[in-house]
């Protein structure tokens, strides 16, 4: 990061805006590849069944939702916040959610409302932010916030944001990436430098989160949380799971609005 997109950075964060315009810039030079599972969004493609069997575990046991069932998210409203090209929101909306997704990027919002239009999915695609949303006095029961956080210029303010969009007793599930030596080494060093998964400059090891750092910022919303999950995967299958011994990498959190 240059010097003055760290002055850009830090002038937002003062102002608590959450959006960091360098990284929204950076994701749309590569939007029109969100869904080619050999682009550069290949390893979320990887990720996505880990990630999305995470978010059906979670939203079962929180409300009740039957387990045998195909539309287990029928009369939940959803929010998919910094969604990219949909590659969580389409899933999501076929287990029958309202869905509603948004992303600070005109690019990725088109490209995912395109994706989706032609797969026959019924999403609201917007291109806003969760300030906006806040604005507009929009609440719902689950707020879907993976891969977010270490791309914001302001975790508190954005945090302050997703719990007052969360409805009494909703449900924010997140991921992002744990401020270690090993995630260093895995996330940028293997997956952007030697492995080329993912370009050059995609992460800033600076802007990653320790799970007690998030833990923390979720409790100055009002929120409460669960014990972190570890997303795993194994280098030589290319395959992911939940370990939740290990989240020296990537890792997941639930956070609850008390009624």
């Amino acid at each position: 990061m240059s010097e003055i997109d760290q002055k850009t950075t830090k002038k937002d964060a003062a102002a608590g805006i959450t959006v960091d315009e360098n990284e929204v810039a950076f994701f749309a030079r590569i939007a029109d590849s969100w869904w080619d599972p050999h682009g550069p969004f290949r390893p979320l493609h990887i990720l996505n069944p880990t990630r999305l069997g995470y978010i059906r575990e979670q939203v079962e046991s929180h409300f009740g939702a039957p387990k045998d069932s195909t539309t287990p998210y029928k009369g939940l409203r959803f929010l998919d916040i910094g969604c990219g090209g949909g590659l969580v929101s389409e899933p999501v909306a076929r287990l029958g959610a309202d869905m509603v997704s948004v992303d600070a990027s005109e690019k990725n919002i088109k490209t995912a409302s395109l994706h989706a239009a032609n797969a026959g999915l019924k999403i609201d695609f917007r291109n806003t932010t969760a300030e906006s949303l806040v604005d507009l006095g929009e609440q719902f029961d689950v707020i879907i916030n993976m891969e977010v956080v270490e791309h914001v210029a302001d975790v508190d303010a954005f945090l302050t944001a997703c719990a007052a969009l969360l409805k009494p007793g909703g449900l924010m599930l997140m991921s992002t990436i744990n401020r270690t030596v090993k995630a260093y080494l895995f996330a940028i060093i293997g997956a952007e430098h030697v492995l080329r998964w993912l370009p050059v400059g995609a992460h800033d090891w600076n802007k990653f989160l320790k799970p007690a750092e998030l833990a923390n910022a979720l409790k100055k919303t009002g929120l409460t949380h669960t014990a972190p999950t570890g997303f795993v995967m194994n280098p030589l299958t290319q395959k992911w799971r939940l370990d939740d011994r290990d989240v020296a990498v990537n890792y997941a959190m639930a956070a609850r609005k008390v009624v």
